[in-house]
């Protein structure tokens, strides 16, 4: 059994990006500058855009962070994301998700000029993605596809199974492993909490990709031996051994599946570091197409 790390191929990628960034010091040219918007104090969310702001300057990029209070009008957001898309210094931006209940978040990614989308979210690069057309591939999967790339994994023909079918992991991923391209080329079924028989859906699969929301939810019985598995959930379960009085664990329960996995993604440690990482390459990407245009 092979530990997917995350954590390495991410600074992997980003010292690559590094030495990018150095060469456009080099020859006086702009480095990528990548914005954030946070609305309100939500913990998780705090935490991930600080983590995008230290990974930043590790790097060289410029980078801003927007802090609004969580009375935020609907209104006044959508006046940040307008000067963020006419601020010319700006390659890329994200509003950082979940928003609070009174936004529409829908309305929000809507607003964000897609050609400064670094999230890949708003519908042209998601229709783009679908199209296999050069487009921002949302972070997560992107983050998946470049594990799998790295670490050689045979996907042509396999049967891939994924679990869950959000707009931010399970549908791209299941479009972008039914591609023609490195990480592709594979057979997809999408499965979620309506299917039926689930158990004998994933013990048929070579790859499971489990994003679906419920912490050790995929068990050792549920899967062949051999299987890869790529674990995108995260969750904090009560554990009054730890010190922080809970552990953080995914949609696998790692101890009865690993045995069993010939390639396993960690919690933490796997698919989280590789997300922030490619968010990085497409602010990177958003700022060579800036500058090709001017």
């Amino acid at each position: 059994m092979t530990i997917l790390d995350g954590k390495k191929i991410s600074n992997d990628i980003k010292d690559e990006i590094a030495i990018d960034v150095q060469g456009m010091i080099a020859n006086g040219e702009k480095v990528p500058h990548l914005a954030a918007i946070l609305v309100g104090t939500d913990g998780a969310s705090m935490t991930y855009v600080n983590a995008k702001v230290k990974a930043c300057e590790k790097i060289g990029f410029n980078s801003t962070l927007i802090d609004l209070p969580e009375e935020t009008t609907e209104a006044v957001l959508l006046e940040k994301i307008h000067e963020l898309n006419t601020n010319d210094d700006i390659d890329g931006f994200i509003v950082q998700l979940p928003l609070p209940k009174h936004i529409d978040e829908q309305k929000v990614l809507m607003a964000i000029d897609p050609d400064k989308d670094v999230d890949g979210f708003h519908p042209t690069n998601v229709g783009r993605m679908a199209l296999d057309l050069p487009t921002f591939l949302p972070a997560t999967p992107f983050g998946i596809m470049e594990l799998l790339e790295r670490y050689n994994i045979e996907t042509s023909g396999k049967n891939v199974v994924v679990m869950g079918r959000s707009h931010i992991v399970g549908r791209p991923m299941s479009i972008l492993m039914s591609q023609k391209r490195k990480a592709g080329d594979a057979t997809v079924t999408v499965v979620h909490s309506r299917t039926k028989n689930l158990a004998d859906i994933t013990r048929s699969a070579d790859i499971i990709v489990a994003a679906i929301g419920i912490s050790e939810y995929l068990t050792g019985d549920m899967v062949k031996d051999g299987v890869v598995i790529i674990d995108v959930g995260i969750t904090r379960v009560p554990d009054e051994t730890k010190k922080a009085g809970y552990r953080l664990a995914g949609d696998v329960d790692f101890a009865s599946v690993s045995p069993k996995a010939s390639y396993i993604t960690p919690v933490p440690g796997g698919v989280g570091p590789m997300t922030i990482a490619m968010l990085l390459k497409n602010t990177l990407l958003a700022r060579e197409r800036h500058q090709a245009a001017k």
